[in-house]
């Protein structure tokens, strides 16, 4: 009977622990990242929001594309409406931008079919 109840335990504990480590590694983030997320502005075909991962540390947007999108334009502007900086680039790859001045901001990517996508971050000093 003991040597039952220990088993159920130590099964419970396996089964227990992946689930709370992955749940909390969801949560931290690390060296300063903090990710921001993507959402759909304009959308003609399949959902490609996942396959777009972007974060900001500090001063620096980083932008990484998981998939083979086609060439990407990426528009940063300020909340008020100010363009900030442009670039685009062929997918599978990525960018990254240093944006100089604390404020809000909103990153656009534009795919080549005319799917938008958006997230909105802070930088702060």
């Amino acid at each position: 009977m003991q040597n039952t109840k220990i088993k159920q335990f130590f099964l419970l504990l396996v089964l227990l622990l992946p689930t709370a480590w992955c749940g909390a590694k969801s949560t931290l983030f690390f060296d300063g990242f903090s990710p921001i997320v993507i959402k759909e502005s304009i959308l003609q075909g399949a959902p490609k929001g996942s396959t777009i991962q972007a974060s900001i540390n500090g001063h620096m947007l980083t932008v990484t594309f998981t998939e083979n999108l086609g060439e990407v334009t990426v528009e940063i502007t300020s909340a008020t409406g100010g363009n900030v900086q442009a670039d685009s680039c062929l997918t599978p790859n990525g960018l990254m931008f240093y944006i100089p001045i604390a404020d809000d901001y909103i990153v656009t990517f534009t795919l080549p079919n005319g799917d938008e996508y958006y997230g909105e971050f802070t930088v702060t000093d």
